[in-house]
């Protein structure tokens, strides 16, 4: 029997009408928030919920919170989800396991009505259903949450949900075969190799060649990781194999970016209500700084960890030339991967006012303090605004071939 803690243990929201209301009475839509997940983001995506869950509208919206563990189990929360946070010296914030599995089943055949049920599987076998769900809200992050192995789920249910669909969680979660895409879109990307599995098994020497093609510094990375987890800066080509052996830690294709000299721009899209077209919001900037311990790069730390190892400019502080540009150029990212709901898009600026796309994150971090809410914050579209929007578009979208 697992030692694991009950969600037992964890006070009914029902009861006070806080996240979390599972009964069937309730009338406002159901949104299942489903967090944490089983990829080396996992605790980005526990901090995301924390503060989506603090700010969603509760008399809009009945908001049932279901965690990802790192194993694959989803569960009813063990831990009150809106405390996750990133503490200096704490542990990560992590989904605890438990003895029963939530499981998502689809609604009845023939059924007007979309959405899906939810169960709970106990440790006896024994089956209590946990209502129905209108909507999801995927707050998953990496592998196995943003890549659309979810999202093919959720379709296959048919249940609505914020964000890209199957194929662009796929391409936007691909390094490699997004910047496929922004090619094809006429967008301009900085020099780059890819190097999977099979090539650096097969005759890592020719792999070597071809990629000591790119100028120095390097940027190695995972080709389907986020949050700057297994990248390494590689100023000398003896670093490389270290720095690949690193990036495969997290994902066997491996993708390798020359740097690009220039202002790490953001842009975040969101898409058009009814239709309309996607919405570009102003830019922001992100600064490092190389201090105490220094970061090369806009690293994990420098993210999450370390307040002052960033500033994060928003507006940033932009020609209205290249403003305009690097909204335009957002937009077509975004519809270059057939892209939905939301996404942010990066970008290099150099001194010229050249533009260069770097990526696009098709579920961005979303913590109160993220870029993707401090742009829109700025645009126009405060925070729990921006929920409601999401979710909003996520419910208007219909399931399927669209």
């Amino acid at each position: 029997m697992s030692d694991a803690p009950s969600h037992h243990s964890v006070p009914d929201p029902a009861a006070s009408g806080d996240v979390g209301a599972v009964g069937p009475e309730a009338r406002r839509p159901r949104v299942l928030v489903l967090y944490g997940g089983q990829s080396s983001e996992h605790a980005v995506s526990c901090v995301t919920a924390a503060g989506v869950l603090e700010a969603v509208d509760g008399e809009q919206f009945d908001v049932v919170p279901v965690g990802v563990t790192a194993a694959g189990q989803w569960t009813r929360p063990a831990i009150d989800p809106r405390t996750h946070a990133f503490v200096p010296g704490d542990d990560l914030p992590r989904v605890v396991p438990t003895e029963a599995t939530v499981q998502l089943h689809s609604g009845p055949s023939g059924s007007a009505e979309r959405g899906a049920e939810l169960l709970e599987i106990g440790a006896d076998g024994s089956a209590e259903s946990l209502g129905t769900v209108d909507v999801v809200l995927p707050l998953l992050h990496g592998p196995f949450g943003e890549d659309g192995t979810l999202q093919g789920l959720l379709e296959t249910v048919g249940v609505p949900y914020v964000g890209a669909g199957v194929l662009a969680s796929a391409v936007g979660m691909d390094k490699h075969f997004m910047k496929v895409a922004f090619t094809a879109a006429g967008l301009r990307v900085g020099p780059y190799e890819t190097v999977t599995a099979r090539q650096w098994a097969a005759d890592p020497d020719a792999a070597r060649e071809r990629l000591r093609g790119l100028r120095l510094p390097v940027f190695v990375k995972p080709a389907r990781a986020g949050s700057s987890m297994g990248i390494t800066r590689v100023e000398d080509w003896e670093q490389l194999d270290p720095a690949i052996a690193g990036a495969q830690k997290h994902d066997p294709k491996v993708i390798v970016e020359e740097g690009i000299d220039g202002r790490e721009i953001e842009c975040g899209v969101l898409d058009g209500r009814d239709g309309a077209a996607p919405r570009a919001s102003l830019p922001g900037e992100i600064v490092v700084h190389d201090g105490g311990e220094s970061h090369q790069f806009y690293d994990f730390t420098a993210k999450y960890t370390d307040a002052a190892a960033a500033d994060l400019s928003c507006p940033a502080d932009l020609p209205e030339e290249v403003t305009a540009e690097v909204r335009r150029q957002a937009v077509v990212a975004f519809e270059a991967v057939d892209g939905e709901g939301l996404s942010r898009v990066d970008f290099f600026c150099a001194e010229d006012g050249s533009v260069t796309v770097n990526e696009i994150n098709t579920m961005p971090g979303f913590t109160p303090i993220s870029m993707y809410p401090q742009m829109w914050r700025a645009t126009g579209l405060d925070y729990r605004e921006l929920i409601t929007e999401l979710i909003t578009l996520a419910r208007q979208r219909p399931v399927g071939l669209r």
